[in-house]
């Protein structure tokens, strides 16, 4: 009896230890986004976004908090926070989704793999799908991660004042950088 549960416990401690080996994290993901309007260029840049992704079953998670977002003016930011994204109300955006041709990507071999996901992003108490490429870029047994995709402000009920409309773009451009390690 002694013997079995040995056995019993070394497969599951073998099983756990296999699954964190596929298990990729950071906390220091990075996303940009720009809103390229006829009278003002806005960028800002986060570089505190937080991603895990199982190279198995190629689900991952982003989450950022926003007001980790940084701007080159003070008034931008204050804006972004007060008027546009409600910072204190709706404190983080999440992406939940799924790499679907994750068998493609070999997290242990150097290599540039493009990839294709789909998920759900939630942003000021909205939920939407989307889908979108990328690339992962593994080297020396990192994986760097990046992705661009272009977002509606207005698909998350956030509204430009008509006061501003030349000012603030409703198509919003967002990059994302992750450089992972494994877990």
């Amino acid at each position: 009896m002694k013997t079995y549960l040995s056995i019993i416990v070394m497969l599951v401690l073998f099983s756990v230890q296999s699954e964190a080996q596929n298990r990729y994290f950071t906390r220091t993901g990075k996303v940009y986004f720009l809103s390229d309007a006829p009278l003002e260029k806005i960028d800002a840049k986060n570089s505190q976004a937080t991603s895990v992704f199982d190279a198995t079953s190629g689900q991952f998670e982003f989450a950022i908090l926003m007001k980790a977002f940084e701007f080159e003016k003070a008034l931008m930011m204050e804006h972004f926070h007060e008027n546009y994204v409600e910072s204190d109300k709706y404190p983080k955006a999440v992406f939940k989704g799924v790499i679907s041709n994750i068998a493609k990507v070999d997290c242990t071999k150097d290599g540039v793999y493009p990839v294709l996901y789909k998920g759900t992003l939630m942003m000021h108490g909205v939920t939407k799908e989307m889908e979108g490429k990328g690339v992962f870029t593994v080297k020396e047994g990192k994986v760097v991660a990046h992705s661009d995709f272009t977002i509606l402000i207005s698909d998350y009920k956030i509204e430009i004042p008509s006061l501003v409309k030349e000012k603030v773009s409703n198509e919003v451009k967002i990059v994302v950088d992750a450089n992972y390690a494994k877990m």
